[in-house]
């Protein structure tokens, strides 16, 4: 079956033929679309976020594979993981085919290239999780990383805007967003892209949560490392506890940086030191820190009460 994204698109046919303003209406028209596309795919996409979490507690890794559009929606969305959760770069790796050089220059052969998605997928182990983007569901350099990585013990997910790709049914989770024919065909940076997009946005931030990098709606992964990220780990630590911001700045100072020690500290009224100590056992998750410290206390005030 042909992917959606290569069909002539009937809404847009006089595109070249419409005023400006006509033009940017249809294109506005065809990307509405998108958002509820996705929102039927969510179902696969809770999957495909548990397998993740799964992996990643488990001291696994998660790979994004991608050749040109998808591949530099992939890079981007690794490259944001760390600066705003606090996590190490290795932890969600982008594969992109052709490497670094072709992220701003296109290269279109690389993506028919199955020996170079063997060989990156090479790193991938049976902890990991793989996710492969291709709006066709059928790009050759992603099928054989994904494909490299099913052999190695690793879950695999393929995100693609054909539904009845074949490579589906090879992937654990297949996120198929049918967002129909693009406004110029083929074109999949558009539509396919936007959903692509969306998907991983959705994807990447439901882990962060899951695996405790925020409190609330919050960033407390981050590390407050510059002037602008104290500051913004100051206003973060403002708005969860209340303080004020000359207090919330001295603990923030006492905790070099570390928001969720310094958030941990203003909430259970201890040091610094105890509660690097209760994140540390709470494995970063800020809620389970505050847990450890609470029933801590319960239990020595119980203990006085009982007596020896």
């Amino acid at each position: 079956m042909d992917s959606p994204t290569e069909r002539r698109n009937p809404r847009t046919v006089d595109i070249d033929r419409v005023s400006t303003t006509e033009l940017l209406r249809m294109i506005s028209a065809e990307d509405a679309l998108v958002p509820v596309a996705v929102a039927g795919e969510l179902h696969n996409v809770a999957h495909a976020v548990e397998l993740a979490v799964t992996a990643l507690r488990s001291g696994g890794r998660l790979h994004y594979f991608g050749a040109g559009s998808s591949g530099r929606i992939a890079a981007m969305d690794a490259a944001e993981l760390p600066p705003t959760y606090g996590v190490p770069p290795e932890l969600v790796v982008a594969h992109h085919a052709g490497g670094g050089a072709t992220l701003d220059r296109a290269a279109e052969d690389v993506e028919d290239d199955e020996d170079l998605g063997r060989a990156e997928a090479a790193e991938v182990g049976p902890l990991d999780v793989a996710v492969g983007l291709a709006a066709s569901g059928r790009t050759p350099y992603v099928l054989a990383a994904l494909a490299t990585a099913r052999v190695a013990g690793a879950r695999t997910v393929l995100i693609s805007g054909n539904p009845g790709a074949p490579a589906g049914r090879l992937a654990d989770v297949h996120i198929a967003v049918d967002t129909g024919p693009e406004v110029i065909a083929g074109s999949t940076r558009m539509k396919a892209g936007t959903a692509a997009k969306l998907v991983l946005n959705a994807f990447s931030t439901a882990v962060m949560v899951r695996l405790g990098r925020t409190y609330s709606n919050l960033m407390v992964g981050m590390h407050a490392g510059n002037s602008k990220l104290r500051g913004r780990g100051a206003t973060i630590l403002a708005e969860a506890t209340g303080t004020d911001p000359e207090s919330v700045a001295a603990v923030l100072e006492r905790a070099e940086g570390d928001t969720r020690v310094a958030l941990v500290s203003l909430l259970c009224g201890v040091d610094t030191e105890e509660a690097a100590r209760a994140v540390v056992a709470a494995g970063g998750v800020v809620r389970e820190a505050v847990r450890l410290i609470g029933g801590d206390r319960t239990t020595t005030e119980d203990s006085r009460e009982r007596g020896p």
